[in-house]
């Protein structure tokens, strides 16, 4: 990966440390991917797809394996805030127990699923203002965590390109 990119990444990963997060409380995790990982997520994400017949993680692949690098970010061990909203879809915070699933572990505090999107958004705002190519991906985040890329319960992945036009848009 580049200096320019590597600094892009750089700067990506502390807009999402320092994004807002609900009560102050941070269960952000983030990680750059790139290099042979970078590889062997992509030819993973294949792999996942053919195995669980899903849709499209093949096209995601092909995006990943075109990028320079992918960020992730994820939650990991977010504790309820203790509203009692029912957002996660128990009345009562104490209620939500989350357990290992297919792809990630749930069911997430609502709250805490915000602040991963703002902080996922803050990342994806800070590569576009650098003027660097960039889509969010469930895809990535379900293969990277299965791989061990990341150790969260729940993650996405932002690929990153720097070419004459977007890989991402015409997919």
């Amino acid at each position: 990966m580049s200096f320019s990119l590597r600094t892009v990444t750089d700067l990506m990963t502390i807009a999402a440390r320092t994004a807002p997060k609900s009560a102050g409380q941070d269960f952000v995790v983030v990680r750059v991917v790139e290099g042979d990982d970078l590889k062997r997520l992509a030819d993973e994400m294949v792999k996942f797809g053919e195995n669980t017949k899903k849709k499209n993680f093949d096209r995601d692949a092909r995006n990943v394996a075109a990028s320079q690098a992918v960020v992730l970010i994820g939650i990991k061990d977010a504790q309820s805030l203790d509203l009692n909203c029912g957002a996660c879809g128990f009345d009562l915070c104490n209620d939500r127990i989350a357990a290992e699933h297919s792809e990630f572990v749930g069911p997430q505090c609502a709250f805490r699923l915000l602040d991963l999107g703002i902080a996922l958004g803050s990342a994806v705002k800070t590569a576009s203002l650098l003027n660097v190519d960039n889509r969010i991906m469930y895809r990535a985040g379900v293969v990277a965590r299965q791989m061990g890329l990341i150790d969260t319960d729940f993650v996405m992945g932002i690929p990153l390109s720097v070419t004459g036009k977007s890989i991402y848009f015409d997919r």
